[in-house]
């Protein structure tokens, strides 16, 4: 087999050309991650303030909310595959604030972003790469103590439709049983026409209610072929079952589907769109709930069973997840492909288990023309590694967290870590070929301990520096120099 070093270039397997050379590549702050076979990844922005959504413009600049800081702009040179270089970058708007929530109009010209208290909207001139307007209050009245991300979604399918995600704190679990709190909430709000003269929504009282009984659906996308609305939930960390802490392996976090925006249905009724929290859990292993005969992988389980609450009111009066997730892997961000043949998802990781999980980008097949997940409800191996940190038990401390999600206009996947600051690119390259993270020349790798904590059968990976195995195909490269031994 022949071995192949290079000196201040970017690489390319076939498949990907080779458009110029890539210098100044930037060393992630921990030890470089593991990327699946097929995959390369490399580190294209550091130094941010816990970057969250990331969002191409028209012109194919990366705006990025900064959280407690603002929306910053980013312009890249691209030398094609992984191979960026951040040519230019901005604050848009500088507002502490904002911690999570983007989004942009359905043409472009409409910035929209969110505190926990609210949603503001700006004039975006993507052109001129600035805002021209002062923020106008489209929605407000979501504050609360915890968990107080506000994601937004712009739909595509049904224009002027604005679909804000709100959790809630655990101090507040019996409030978010009443609906009219507002808590555990998904909402649609027409925006099309509004003017800066109207008043703003109340989140508690206006908008439809697309789902509730849900604790953190935090990354929030339409499928692009039929408009159906997922969602990635955040469940509890320290549940009890009958008053036993099952917290480990318990419940799942889940992948919740809400229907389609276009549908000649009440939203605001509550029937049939309650999936369950505060009362309510989705199973992921069956074999450390008390009393769970019965139960299997996906099903909703009661926390406290009593006359009025069983397992089986769980599942008669309450949607389940379509899939379900490891305990504690907490899913950030949802993006399908283009085709919308896969789903893309970000697992931050977890704070509360012994051993740290999660800390990975991962993907799902979907049926692009039913927009349904090729996986069964019950499955535990639905999930597709595809970047992971090296060693899970130094996290989160010495591992990316990934957050926000982007695909540009070339398929390229953007992610952003919060935790170390940084944006990386994913690029797939062939089916055949080895996983690479790209380092500059000399630069670690880490000890090469790949540790995959899914549970999916996801293909072996490997950590790369600029020395890699090149398996029945000749390397392509950008220009610089080259050795082949």
């Amino acid at each position: 087999m022949k071995k192949t070093t290079l000196t201040g270039v970017c690489l390319y397997t076939v498949g990907a050309f080779a458009q110029g050379t890539c210098n100044d590549i930037l060393v992630p702050r921990n030890p470089a991650p593991v990327v699946a076979n097929g995959w390369q990844a490399q580190l294209v922005a550091g130094g941010l303030t816990k970057p969250r959504s990331i969002q191409f413009d028209e012109t194919g600049a990366l705006l990025v909310v900064e959280s407690g800081k603002g929306i910053s702009r980013h312009r890249f040179t691209d030398n094609g595959g992984t191979c960026l270089r951040a040519n230019h970058s901005h604050m848009l708007v500088e507002l502490q604030g904002l911690n999570h929530g983007l989004g942009l109009s359905n043409d472009g010209t409409t910035l929209y972003a969110s505190t926990a208290e609210s949603v503001f909207a700006w004039s975006y001139n993507a052109r001129g790469g600035a805002v021209t307007s002062l923020p106008r209050t489209l929605v407000t009245n979501m504050s609360n103590n915890d968990l107080v991300t506000r994601t937004l979604l712009i739909s595509e399918k049904v224009k002027g439709k604005l679909i804000v995600s709100r959790g809630s704190a655990e101090a507040n679990r019996d409030r978010a049983a009443v609906l009219s709190s507002g808590l555990s909430q998904i909402r649609v709000f027409d925006i099309a026409n509004r003017s800066a003269s109207d008043s703003p929504y109340n989140f508690n009282s206006d908008g439809d209610i697309l789902g509730w009984g849900l604790r953190n659906s935090v990354g929030m996308a339409e499928h692009p072929q039929t408009g159906g609305i997922y969602a990635v939930e955040n469940s509890v960390d320290g549940v009890t079952r009958n008053g036993q802490d099952i917290r480990e392996n318990n419940p799942g976090e889940e992948l919740n589907f809400f229907g389609y925006l276009n549908e000649t249905i009440n939203l605001n009724s509550s029937a049939n769109n309650n999936y369950g929290y505060p009362h309510c859990f989705a199973v992921w292993d069956p074999s450390e709930i008390p009393d769970g005969d019965g139960l299997g992988v996906g099903r909703q389980f009661a926390g406290e069973e009593n006359n009025s609450l069983t397992d089986e009111t769980c599942e008669s009066d309450y949607v389940a997840p379509r899939l379900t997730f490891p305990a504690h892997y907490a899913p950030i961000d949802l993006r399908f492909s283009v085709g919308g043949e896969t789903a893309y998802i970000t697992f931050r990781g977890s704070f509360d288990r012994s051993l740290p999980v999660g800390y990975k980008v991962a993907s799902l097949a979907f049926n692009s023309a039913t927009g349904e997940p090729l996986a069964s409800a019950d499955s535990k191996g639905a999930l597709r590694d595809i970047i992971t940190n090296v060693d899970n038990t130094q996290c989160p401390d010495k591992c990316f967290r990934p957050v926000g999600l982007a695909i540009d206009s070339k398929g390229r996947i953007w992610f952003s870590s919060d935790s170390t600051g940084e944006i990386y690119v994913l690029h797939r390259v062939s089916e055949s070929s080895e996983g690479k993270f790209v380092l500059p020349e000399g630069g670690q790798n880490g000890d090469g301990s790949g540790n995959n904590n899914g549970n999916g059968d996801s293909a072996a990976s490997t950590v790369f520096g600029w020395e890699t195995r090149v398996l029945g195909w000749t390397a392509l490269f950008g220009l610089g120099a080259w050795l082949i031994a």
